[in-house]
């Protein structure tokens, strides 16, 4: 049978994300509360402000390593993008920022030649890596200029090579160092710089620092900051009472502050909300947790059945008539399979004629 009938429908796209609708109902110009390290939205608290002393400071001593830790969701990665704009102008320094996963250390010195755009071939051996990023130093001391490398998430990196990174340290240029290290990672990065075996590397630490979450008293003047960045003109109000909750909700961790306003946005779009109240708010948080134990419920139901069929499996081997019913299970399936196809293929050549049908009368 052929169609004879195909009407040519354009589908127009009606999807609009819940970000998109809450900004159209609060008249926003952009999402407040994106996850993303945009730095329009950097807010200078306390903590960022002390760690930025501490990164400035290491700055001027221009050499070893500075270290910057803190739990995630703290805000590391903007801290080191803002560092990055303000020194973006500084014409005697070289910076290279490096996003670490488990990598080698042969992989952590392909790394930093693609950071600092030195040609290599992947076989390149490990003399040759150091040779290349060596003379890349020295160039830049003979230049006047020292180079700066940032590793963010660098709790991942393992300790041969941090160790690697203390190495390349070394590197001086008429007795000036050339080379300095910004580590920026999570609390775990603290443990492994000060655990055994690693004394070479505490030697070169010329400062730290544990960023914090925000204090209790910046929450208001966080939320605000991110809405006013946004277009906010005081739609929807929240009520006084409301930070109290989001603090104690969050413990004024900035990525959880922003998913919880965020779902707070689209609750008071889906109920035409002008007003945040604290029962808004805790309605949200309520909805979070319950979101939170569902997947937390799934995980271990998946575990107890993995588990459970494990067990069986182990314990309950398949009987002879069994195995046989199962055969001729698969064996159907593949049959239903070929038959499905056949009629795809018979479906889409009528289609075809169909088409050219139509392209030979228009």
């Amino acid at each position: 049978m052929i169609l004879t009938n195909i009407q040519k429908i354009e589908l127009q796209p009606t999807y609009h994300s819940p970000i998109n609708m809450y900004k159209s109902f609060y008249s926003l110009t952009q999402n407040p509360f994106q996850l993303n390290a945009n730095l329009d939205f950097f807010f200078d608290s306390a903590g960022h402000k002390r760690a930025k002393a501490y990164l400035r400071y290491g700055l001027v001593q221009g050499e070893g390593f500075v270290v910057v830790t803190g739990m995630a969701g703290t805000g590391k990665t903007m801290l080191v993008k803002e560092l990055f704009q303000s020194l973006k102008q500084d014409q005697e320094i070289i910076i290279g920022v490096m996003v670490t996963s488990q990598v080698g250390a042969e992989d952590t010195l392909r790394m930093l030649s693609t950071v600092f755009k030195l040609a290599y071939e992947y076989d390149d051996n490990k003399a040759i890596l150091l040779g290349r990023l060596e003379s890349f130093f020295k160039e830049s001391g003979k230049k006047g200029k020292r180079v700066l490398l940032v590793v963010d998430e660098a709790q991942n990196l393992p300790k041969q090579s941090i160790e690697e990174l203390r190495m390349l340290s070394n590197f001086e240029w008429e007795g000036r160092p050339i080379l300095q290290i910004f580590l920026v990672g999570q609390e775990e990065l603290g443990r492994q710089l000060y655990s055994p075996g690693m004394e070479q590397v505490k030697q070169r630490i010329v400062a730290t620092h544990h960023l914090k979450a925000i204090e209790e008293e910046e929450i208001k003047q966080y939320i605000t900051f991110r809405l006013t960045k946004a277009g906010w003109k005081n739609n929807p109000k929240f009520e006084e009472s409301v930070f109290h909750e989001i603090y104690e909700f969050t413990k004024g961790v900035p990525r959880l502050i922003n998913t919880l306003c965020d779902r707070v946005l689209l609750y008071g779009y889906l109920e035409e909300l002008t007003l945040i109240d604290l029962k808004s708010i805790k309605h949200v948080i309520s909805e979070i947790e319950a979101d939170y134990e569902s997947i937390a419920t799934d995980e271990k139901a998946v575990i107890d059945n993995g588990d459970e069929n494990q067990a069986l499996t182990q314990t309950k081997p398949l009987s002879a008539d069994q195995n046989q019913r199962i055969d001729i299970l698969e064996q159907k399936v593949v049959e239903l399979t070929k038959t499905l196809n056949k009629e795809r293929s018979l479906l889409r050549k009528a289609i075809l004629i169909q088409l050219d049908l139509d392209d030979a009368y228009d």
